[in-house]
Formats: structure tokens, C-alpha cells, sequence
């Protein structure tokens, strides 16, 4: 009976082995399945070989690439599958895994079915449970995927600096636009300077014309001095220099204003060039002013001159927006007051533009120049004048930051690295 009992617990227990056995095997079925089907779906190639560089397994992309099936590979040395002019690279992808060595991805060549395929491969060990090295797994892509994966990535890249050019240039021209008005008194006043000064011209001329026809008819002195004293003809000759110097001086004007729109409006994708920033900032403001229905007091603190290196019309672009923010800021103020000033802080030319009105709120410091963010009524802004000014000055090596002033208001800062030495001195800056 003691017998018969400890046969029967042997045999419960080879019955539980078996049971535990057969589930053990369905999960290594299932997972030899899962890893099979994986390696399938697997685009790239791959290569596992043991210690002597014999091949173990390879996938289904890499049989693809060969026209060969796994069975006749397995055992086959790793060399048989590449170009003779790959063996020597070959090798040092090999050494330098199995000795678990840091390395980049080479560039090899298979022996395809088609001809030579060039690849890009990556290495790594292959190690057991204790840690210990048991092969070389082979990682790699076709060089043609890699090329076209880079020439996808550089047209995005392209066309996402494009789409930003344009909209830097579709916002400096909306905020061009609302300020037409101030640009046309500002021409409005040269213009008119040389139309008045070409009619004075006209009637000198006019009368020289007279006296000295009278002069070529051969008239006598006594007729020519009387026609002289008539004609005034000697305070129009002392008057027309007056008149040429009056007319060039408004023309240079306009030109000066033009040339100053063409920076302001050109898509900015030329060369930086040398500038002066206080010409620039000042440009700007002018603009601005001139385009407000309501005037408000500005105070300026700036040096006489100051070169950067840079594109003048972007930088007049975020003065130009930065101020139109600060008079928007303080429309419901009794008193509207904006300040602006440069000084040179080392290499550092830095212009603060501050205000009298309510300041920044705490929300929106925080997205104050993320792009579409506003804080102004619908149809008053787009969102995007911070958010572009913000990259402008990034891109120009320098800083734009914003802040509350304890007095009231808020205060932009802009910090721009300087060109050269200036001939001013420590902060270059003076008061006008």
C-alpha cells in the first residue's frame, strides 16, 4: 500500500510537471509567433551572428534585399552576404561590438540579388543573462531610404523658414498699413517744400527770360535799368540759389524717407549690414507718432549715434511694434506718457521702451510672446507682433523681455549686440 500511495504522488506530480511543461511551451510558441512577426513587419535590416561572425538569423527584409532564404544562411560567415570591399570595414564594426565599444554608423554595401545595395549599419553586442558576449546583432538601412528621409526633413525645414519669412513680412506690412497715414504727412511736408520753391523758380526764370531778351533786342541802358528795377531782377538772382538749395534739400528728404520704407518693407533675406540703431529706432517712432489721432508725450534718452550690425528694417519693425503696443496701452490714461531710451551696457546696445499705463497682467507675462496671443479686442490685432519681434531680435543675437515698472506701466527691453567700438562714452548715452 506504501508503495502504491507513493506511485500515485509520483504520478500526480509528473502530471502537474507536464501540465506546467505543455503551458511553458504554448508561451514559447506564442512568443517565438509574436517575434516572428515582429521581425517581419521590420523595414530595416537585421543581422544576428554568434562570437566567430557565423550567421545565426536574419529577417524578412534583409532575404528581400538578398533573394535568399534564411535556412541557406544559417552558419554561412557574415562576409558571404557583403561586397569584397566591405570586409575591412566589416570587421571593425565586428571587433569594436564584441568588445562592447562605443561606435556611429558605418556605411556598407550587400550583395543583393539586384547588385550592390549600400547601407547604413549600427552594432550592438549581444550578451546573455550573466552579461557576457555571445554574438554581434547587426542593425541597418538602406542608404537610399536615409538620403530621401533627410531630403523630406531639409524640404520641411525649408519650407517652415519660408512660411516664417512670410509671416514676418505679412505682419510688417499690416503694421506699415496702419501707419499710411503718418507716412504720407511725413512726405506730405517735403513734397509741398520743393512744389513751393519750383513755382518761386519759375517766376525768376520768368523774368530773367524777360530782362535779358531785352538785353539780345540791344535796348538802351537807361530802358534795360529801368526793365531791371521793374522786374526786381536782382533779388530774384540773390533769391534763386535760396530756391535750388530749398528744393534739393525737400527732394533728399523724400528720398531719405523712401529709402527708409524700402528697408522697412524689404522680406529681409539679404546680408546684415552696418547701421545706426538710433537713426533707426527714431525713423520709427516718427512713423508711429505721425500715425496717432491722439498725441501723447514722448521723452527720448539716447545717444547721438550708435552702429550695430543687423537688418535695420526688422529692428525698425520691433520698435515700431513695441510702441504701438505702448500707446495702445495707455489710451485710458489722462496723461499718456511713452519714454524711450539706448545705452551701451559692454558690448551691449540696449533700448528700453516704457509707458504710463496699466502694465503686463500676470497671464499674460507668461504668454506674452507665444504667436497668436492677445490681449487687445478682436479685429484691433493679430497676435503675432511680440511673437515675430521676439524672433526677430533672437536671430540678431540678442534679447527681448518685458516687465512691470513699480510706478506703473510696463517697460520692453531690447537687448542687441554691438558692431565695433563707438567713440562714445562708458553708456554713450545723452539726454535730449
Amino acid at each position: 500500500m506504501d508503495v502504491l500511495q507513493k506511485m500515485d504522488e509520483t504520478y500526480a506530480d509528473l502530471l502537474a510537471y507536464q501540465v506546467e511543461l505543455e503551458k511553458k511551451n504554448a508561451d514559447l510558441e506564442s512568443m517565438r509567433q509574436f517575434m516572428d512577426s515582429v521581425l517581419g513587419a521590420m523595414t530595416d535590416i537585421l543581422i544576428v551572428c554568434d562570437q566567430t561572425g557565423r550567421i545565426l538569423q536574419i529577417n524578412r527584409a534583409l532575404e528581400l534585399l538578398l533573394g535568399r532564404e534564411q535556412v541557406g544562411l544559417e552558419g554561412e560567415p557574415i562576409q558571404t552576404i557583403f561586397i569584397p570591399e566591405s570586409a575591412t570595414a566589416l570587421q571593425e564594426i565586428l571587433r569594436l561590438a564584441a568588445g562592447c565599444k562605443p561606435m556611429g554608423a558605418r556605411e556598407l554595401s550587400l550583395a543583393g540579388r539586384h547588385g550592390e545595395v549600400p547601407i547604413e549599419v549600427h552594432a550592438a553586442p549581444r550578451l546573455n543573462a550573466r552579461g557576457r558576449v555571445m554574438g554581434v546583432v547587426l542593425i541597418g538601412r538602406p542608404v537610399g531610404e536615409v538620403k530621401r528621409a533627410y531630403a523630406s526633413l531639409n524640404t520641411a525645414h525649408e519650407q517652415l523658414k519660408a512660411a516664417q519669412a512670410q509671416l514676418v513680412h505679412a505682419e510688417k506690412m499690416a503694421s506699415l498699413g496702419r501707419l499710411v497715414s503718418g507716412v504720407a504727412h511725413e512726405l506730405n511736408n517735403p513734397i509741398s517744400f520743393v512744389y513751393g520753391n519750383a513755382h518761386a523758380l519759375e517766376r525768376y526764370v520768368g523774368r530773367l527770360e524777360t530782362y535779358f531778351q531785352k538785353v539780345w533786342s540791344g535796348a538802351p541802358r537807361e530802358e534795360l535799368i529801368a526793365l531791371r528795377e521793374d522786374l526786381n531782377v536782382d533779388r530774384a538772382v540773390s533769391r534763386l540759389r535760396e530756391a535750388i538749395s530749398g528744393a534739393l534739400e525737400g527732394a533728399e528728404r523724400v528720398r531719405d524717407i523712401v529709402e527708409s520704407l524700402r528697408r522697412f518693407s524689404a522680406d529681409g533675406r539679404g546680408q546684415s549690414e552696418r547701421f545706426d540703431l538710433v537713426a533707426a529706432v527714431q525713423t520709427a517712432i516718427g512713423w508711429v507718432v505721425k500715425g496717432r489721432d491722439r498725441h501723447f508725450t514722448l521723452s527720448y534718452d539716447v545717444p547721438d549715434r550708435l552702429e550695430i550690425v543687423g537688418r535695420s528694417g526688422h529692428i525698425q519693425q520691433v520698435v515700431m511694434n513695441i510702441v504701438q503696443n505702448a500707446c495702445d496701452s495707455i489710451e485710458s490714461q489722462t496723461e499718456q506718457h511713452v519714454s524711450v531710451a539706448i545705452r551701451r551696457e559692454r558690448d551691449e546696445a540696449v533700448i528700453t521702451i516704457a509707458d504710463n499705463g496699466p502694465g503686463i497682467s500676470a497671464e499674460a507675462r507668461t504668454k506674452l510672446f507665444e504667436p497668436f496671443f492677445t490681449t487687445k479686442p478682436v479685429g484691433k490685432g493679430t497676435g503675432l507682433g511680440l511673437s515675430i519681434s521676439y524672433k526677430i531680435i533672437e536671430e540678431h543675437g540678442g534679447q527681448l523681455g518685458a516687465e512691470n515698472v513699480p510706478d506703473g506701466g510696463a517697460v520692453f527691453s531690447i537687448r542687441l549686440p554691438i558692431a565695433g567700438n563707438q567713440d562714445s562714452g562708458p553708456d554713450g548715452a545723452r539726454s535730449r
